[in-house]
């Protein structure tokens, strides 16, 4: 059977820190999760009280996509928008 250690020995040795420390990168292993990051990606943390409506990455970004089309545009997207949709459709005005 184990014996657990004193708490409080446990506690000093923990709030002990070594003034210098020796890595050996001979050792080291690549990140096995770096390939896998998605880098047009975002990563936002939410807080607890937000966290326990909005579960899933999708309803997030269902929420928010309805939030922005509720917006009002600014002026200067919404000219960048029209000359996109002309020039798109072939209706735009050339000068």
């Amino acid at each position: 059977m184990k014996t657990t250690a004193d708490p409080e020995l446990a506690a000093d040795l923990a709030d002990e820190l070594a003034p210098e420390y020796h890595f050996d990168y001979r050792q080291a292993r690549p990140n096995r999760f770096a390939g896998k990051i998605d880098k047009s990606q975002v990563v936002v943390m939410l807080d607890p009280d937000v966290a326990e409506v909005f579960r899933t990455p999708e309803s997030v970004n269902t929420f928010l996509r309805a939030l922005i089309k509720a917006m009002p545009m600014p002026q200067s997207t919404r000219i960048r928008e029209s000359t996109t949709e002309s020039t798109q459709t072939g209706t735009g005005t050339t000068g």
